[in-house]
């Protein structure tokens, strides 16, 4: 069981689900908003202050794409699992794609739920203070893993919370090979293939960040990973 009771915005549009959802969480010790519609969702968001939000897709006056890329507007580290009857690709990697955590699909057994929360929720920043207070040297480039920045020549590039964790693992792994499978696993706590289509997606997006530095390659190890090439700082 979690130590700290967290509060959880749950924005689901049936309420018999989210009734349940209410109960069974409350067990575990949680804390949990209840909203019937996106709409609702995001002012209660605006409103008060959560530890997760745990977003259907599906619903009236705003659907959890929508609502998550208002929540992700304001805050970019709080984590967004989404709720969902469709399992399509599509809507995973789109949901991926706005900063959303993890998904899981209508229906799904309570535990599992509990156990992606607590996967999620166990790397927000106030959980793991010791790694998030790193300055790394990357190249010629400086990662804020805290402020989850990329800087070089004065310039400063935000980067998202999943980026930076990425860029994290590979940079405490440098110049050795990472398997797919592990680095997926590590990051959602799961291996799955529209997971590991996702890491491609970031994994594409910080190649483009750190262009600058020619010395620097995320290498495709083909069947197995990647390498993240960084020379030493000798050479």
């Amino acid at each position: 069981m979690l130590k700290e009771k967290l509060r959880v915005l749950l924005a689901e549009d049936d309420l018999n689900l989210g009734l349940l959802l209410v109960d069974y969480l409350d067990t575990e010790n949680f804390e949990v908003k209840l909203c019937k519609d996106g709409e609702a969702a995001l002012r209660a968001f605006e409103r008060g202050t959560f530890d997760v939000c745990l977003l259907d897709v599906m619903m009236p006056k705003m659907d959890g794409f929508t609502l998550a890329r208002n929540i992700r507007s304001s805050d970019k580290n709080i984590p967004i699992l989404f709720i969902t009857a469709k399992s399509l690709k599509e809507d995973k990697l789109k949901g991926y794609d706005l900063g959303a955590d993890d998904y899981i699909t209508k229906p799904f057994d309570e535990e599992e739920l509990l156990w992606k929360i607590k996967a999620v929720t166990r790397r927000m920043p106030e959980n793991n203070s010791d790694s998030k207070t790193k300055i790394i040297p990357i190249g010629k480039y400086v990662f804020d893993f805290s402020n989850q920045s990329l800087s070089i020549n004065g310039k400063v590039k935000r980067i998202t919370e999943k980026e930076s964790d990425i860029l994290n693992y590979l940079s405490a792994h440098r110049n050795k090979v990472i398997k797919r499978e592990v680095l997926v696993k590590e990051l959602w706590g799961e291996n799955d293939y529209f997971l590991g289509r996702s890491l491609d997606v970031f994994i594409t997006k910080i190649r483009k960040y750190l262009k600058e530095d020619a010395d620097l390659n995320i290498e495709n190890v083909f069947g197995v990973g990647f390498i993240f090439n960084v020379p030493s700082p000798e050479n």
